[in-house]
């Protein structure tokens, strides 16, 4: 299962580089994520967009009225962002979606960014995040 979840996350991650190299920063959410589902279905992915996410209170499913913007292969949540900065309400919302909807991994993606790479954010739950590997640090 970590192999299969961490190649659908290289694919995401892989993706959304593409999508952010061929607009850069400016445009809605709403395009940026539709250009993404696109691009991970292209490589055989499954995306959902919208996806309701009920809340369980007292043995019931309401709907709060939440919704997660991608779901991609029943594995990883996407919450897509096109803002100035990444605040922890937007942390804190993909740490309750992702304990909501029984997921081990999540990511934040700020498409207003200059480089793509600032606007990614990881979110593990419940999961050994990979190591990596150690650098020897530059002598001067």
């Amino acid at each position: 299962m970590t192999r299969e979840i961490e190649q659908v996350a290289r694919d995401i991650v892989d993706a959304a580089f593409k999508v952010h190299k061929e607009f850069g920063p400016g445009l809605l959410e709403s395009a940026y994520q539709q250009c993404h589902a696109f691009e991970l279905r292209k490589r055989g992915r499954k995306v959902m967009t919208e996806v309701f996410l009920p809340i369980v209170y007292d043995g019931q499913k309401i709907d709060a009225g939440y919704r997660i913007d991608m779901l991609v292969d029943d594995l990883i949540i996407i919450e897509n962002k096109a803002v100035e900065t990444i605040h922890p309400i937007h942390m804190a919302q993909m740490i309750t979606y992702l304990k909501l909807k029984d997921c081990r991994l999540g990511f934040l993606i700020n498409w207003n960014v200059n480089l793509i790479k600032n606007g990614i954010k990881r979110i593990a739950n419940g999961m050994v995040e990979p190591s990596r590997p150690f650098r020897k640090p530059n002598k001067f």
